[in-house]
């Protein structure tokens, strides 16, 4: 974080200091909320949660190096206390960002926002200082806690934008006004607590909405939802996708053997080639989303191209591909789940596939209220009609109706299987995978289904799969 005093973070943040002998000592390290994550010059924000008190910390986090705490009651260590700590992390936030001047890119979407914040970063970074967040930090307390990492030379901040409810999108927009606004796709993640596609819509959208004149509205072409947007900005609208009438868009899309996107990128600029290193044919608009961003921050279209076809992936558990000693090929996307990114991981497995069995051992995809059981029916029946070899539907009621959907969809019979739990997968398919096989692992983050890709590449590593 820039360097500040804590006498200036208690004017910023309204609090009040306690036990702080030398109010100018600057905190010059990171603001965490990890005790793990402390290291000298540390602010350390003490949050109260369900089952772990940040205040119960302070004596071991200011052994460790942290200057001081951002707390809600004082505990006899130097603290700035404040009535609402998360408030006061985004105060300090948006005083930090306008102090550092970087200029601001935020993305929000129903799927793909974590992988296309890493593709934006990357291909970002590539030009100059960047900073993003790790992992899915999208919230009030983990968008704060990513801007708080600028430095008086990043150039770029990139910020993910999540939402449970109307308005969540405009309060992050206050605590960090971005200069450029992306939405990706308006899908039927958190459907059950918005109430549908339209509410959805009206939330993702907040994000263009105080845009300013001479800033950037980056929207999805091919969404129709997305695209009806445009209307709700003052800023220049730039369409990306795959339609004739994207200003940045891809030609020629085609996957490797391996099925990793191969497509001509064309931008206003000009256009070059691409061929990623990601997989899965979904990957084509995320990069198209990044290329727009990159375009409108002065890259040409072979700059664009080279990071995109350089550009890995940054976050743990989505579409992560490790191929095993025996050919066994293991693809955990067990991060999280919504009918949009099942369909997107079942179509990148039947391409990564051809000629070798695949199995898909799928989970509950949380929070689609009354949706819940046409959407799981209709991801087993997908799993069908992809050739799909073997559907693998893990846990409770939810993954029953994965089950009989692919069942009813093509009479599968033992070619899809219902089991309990993780372990009970994992017993499954350490019995009856060969050498060759695809396996993908998915399903959202409650389920925990990383376990089975975690235990199926360790048995690889052991040389126990069975081989027939």
């Amino acid at each position: 974080m820039i360097a500040l005093s804590l006498a200036e973070i208690a004017a910023v943040v309204g609090g009040q200091t306690h036990d702080i002998p030398d109010p100018s000592v600057q905190v010059t390290g990171p603001v965490v909320r990890d005790s793990r994550e402390v290291v000298p010059g540390t602010l350390f924000a003490a949050f109260v949660g369900e089952r772990v008190d940040g205040h119960d910390f302070a004596q071991a986090v200011v052994q460790a190096g942290a200057v001081a705490l951002l707390a809600s009651r004082p505990v006899g260590l130097p603290a700035i206390v404040v009535d609402d700590v998360t408030k006061a992390l985004g105060a300090l936030a948006r005083h930090v960002v306008a102090k550092a001047g970087a200029t601001l890119v935020a993305l929000t979407g129903s799927a793909g926002k974590t992988s296309t914040k890493d593709l934006i970063a990357q291909v970002l970074n590539s030009k100059a200082p960047t900073i993003w967040p790790e992992g899915n930090l999208n919230n009030e307390i983990g968008l704060p806690l990513t801007a708080l990492r600028v430095a008086h030379d990043t150039r770029y901040l990139v910020l993910e934008m999540g939402a449970r409810y109307i308005g969540d999108i405009r309060y992050l927009t206050s605590l960090t006004p971005p200069k450029i606004g992306l939405v990706l796709n308006v899908g039927t993640a958190h459907i059950g607590e918005f109430g549908g596609r339209e509410q959805i819509a009206q939330a993702k959208g907040e994000i263009i909405e105080g845009l300013p004149e001479d800033g950037s509205a980056i929207l999805n072409a091919d969404d129709p939802l997305v695209r009806a947007m445009a209307p709700r900005t003052k800023a220049k609208v730039v369409l990306f996708g795959e339609s004739a009438e994207a200003d940045v868009r891809a030609e020629n899309v085609r996957l490797t053997d391996s099925g990793q996107p191969v497509f001509r990128l064309r931008t206003p600029s000009g256009a070059s080639d691409v061929t990623m290193r990601l997989y899965g044919e979904h990957h084509v608009s995320n990069a198209l989303a990044a290329a727009a961003v990159a375009h409108e921050l002065g890259m040409s279209a072979d700059e664009i191209a080279l990071a995109l076809s350089e550009a890995g992936s940054l976050s743990r558990w989505r579409m992560e591909v490790t191929e095993r000693p025996d050919g066994v090929t293991i693809v955990n996307d067990a991060y999280n789940a919504n009918p949009e990114s099942m369909r997107a991981a079942l179509r990148a497995l039947a391409a990564m596939g051809q000629g070798r069995r695949t199995w898909a051992v799928l989970g509950k995809m949380a929070e689609l209220g009354d949706e819940a059981l046409a959407e799981h029916d209709a991801v087993g029946r997908l799993a069908v009609r992809l050739n799909v070899s073997k559907l693998v539907a893990v846990g409770g009621t939810e993954a029953s109706w994965l089950q009989l959907g692919a069942y009813n969809e093509g009479s599968w019979g033992e070619e899809s299987v219902h089991v309990s739990d993780a372990q009970a997968a994992v017993d499954l398919l350490r019995s009856e995978l060969r050498p060759g096989d695809v396996v993908l692992v998915k399903a959202s983050r409650s389920v925990g289904l990383e376990s089975v890709a975690q235990a199926l590449t360790e048995t690889g590593a052991e040389g126990e799969v069975a081989a027939r």
